[in-house]
């Protein structure tokens, strides 16, 4: 599902989305376990970051068992696919980063990295350098 008007993540808010394609859905107190020491986060910091994230739409809350867990909203083709194309019309490239750029990564197994050449291949209907996101 496309949410085409949902902000671009914020560098930390990409930390913490790592963090769900790593390991799927997850409480408040298990992204804080992934990502405090890198970067130097209390407790309060993360959930704040988290319901940031829940206001922009790029993660989701419900209560399992009384406890809140987060999921992801947008697959991680489709954020990353964004940025690339952002960072593209930044550079006023006349077409998009290759996706074979990014083989070497933990992140990418080979059906994301087709999906994500399919993607970056595929015209957009508006350019994010136009349609007034940060």
């Amino acid at each position: 599902m496309s949410l085409p008007d949902s902000p671009h993540p914020t560098d930390a808010e990409l930390e913490v989305l790592k963090c769900f394609w790593r390991d799927g859905d997850l409480s408040a107190r298990e992204v804080h376990d992934r990502i405090a020491a890198r970067l130097d986060w209390t407790p309060s910091t993360t959930r704040t970051v988290l319901e940031r994230m829940r206001a922009k739409t790029l993660v989701s809350r419900r209560d399992v068992h009384g406890v809140a867990v987060y999921s992801q909203t947008r697959p991680k083709v489709e954020v990353l696919g964004g940025l690339m194309r952002r960072f593209s019309a930044l550079l006023d490239m006349d077409g998009s980063l290759p996706a074979a750029a990014f083989t070497g990564s933990q992140l990418l197994d080979d059906a994301d990295l087709a999906a994500l050449e399919a993607m970056l291949a595929a015209p957009s209907s508006k350019t994010e350098a136009d349609d007034g996101r940060d």
